[in-house]
């Protein structure tokens, strides 16, 4: 019941633009911070992004001028738009909420560590 859904990634060249979108079940009332990460082959996982509710945006170095961060907190959404794309971002980008309220019923509940199963961005060059 409780889901991050991403949508939005694919097949991009070298300088275009993508934007990604990460969706919160309905079950989910609320949540603080969500942010993007990022799992290149071979690769850890690592920080592209994070928004708190108020919208203050972090971003990683290598990002910085290129990606931007936002969030509807009416549907409980966040995006990714990203431009100036380079071969080097080419990943599965993994959506993150730390912690959520959700409900089941009249009953709430607190999910932690939240994830969504991911969306390919490949950049050619």
């Amino acid at each position: 019941q409780v889901q991050l859904v991403e949508s939005g990634g694919g097949l991009v060249q070298a300088g275009g633009s993508l934007r990604l979108s990460c969706a919160a079940s309905t079950s989910i009332v609320s949540i603080n911070d969500m942010g993007w990460y990022r799992q290149a082959p071979g690769k850890q996982r690592e920080l592209v992004a994070t928004i708190t509710s108020g919208g203050r945006a972090n971003y990683a170095d290598s990002v910085k001028g290129r990606f931007t961060i936002s969030r509807d907190n009416a549907k409980n959404t966040v995006y990714l738009q990203m431009n100036s794309l380079k071969t080097e971002d080419t990943a599965v980008y993994y959506c993150n909420a730390p912690v959520v309220i959700y409900r089941i019923g009249s009953v709430y509940f607190t999910g932690n560590d939240c994830w969504g199963q991911g969306t390919q961005v490949t950049v050619s060059s």
